[in-house]
């Protein structure tokens, strides 16, 4: 009788540390911080990544000259700085949104027509 009660503790000890085990693993797989939703810019983020791979692509390709390359990057810069001025209170308001949003309908076309421009002449 005793035997079996170590026996069920030893596997009731094991089973506990396999689900701690398991438990961790998954708490570990979400994220620590959870950004608020309303300061969240998922679109404006991946259309700046699409920006800066069509500014690597343009220099790669030679569609574009360094000093284009850095121009276009600085623009890139300064809508990055208006997206951290409108996170900056934990809201990005519509107002706030739309403007950076504007900044990178202008810096599209500025990345078409100075990769274009070398195709011109």
């Amino acid at each position: 009788m005793k035997t079996n009660s170590v026996w069920s503790t030893i596997f009731g000890r094991a089973a506990l540390a396999a689900l701690l085990a398991i438990g961790c693993g998954v708490a570990s797989a979400q994220p620590i911080y959870r950004e608020n939703p309303r300061s969240a810019t998922p679109g404006i983020d991946q259309h700046q990544q699409r920006q800066q791979q069509r500014i690597y692509n343009g220099v790669r390709r030679g569609e574009l000259t360094g000093h284009e390359a850095r121009r276009l990057e600085q623009q890139q810069r300064r809508i990055r700085h208006m997206e951290r001025r409108a996170r900056a209170d934990g809201v990005v308001t519509r107002q706030e949104r739309h403007q950076i949003q504007a900044a990178q309908r202008q810096a599209s076309r500025s990345i078409r027509n100075q990769r274009q421009d070398s195709r011109r002449y």
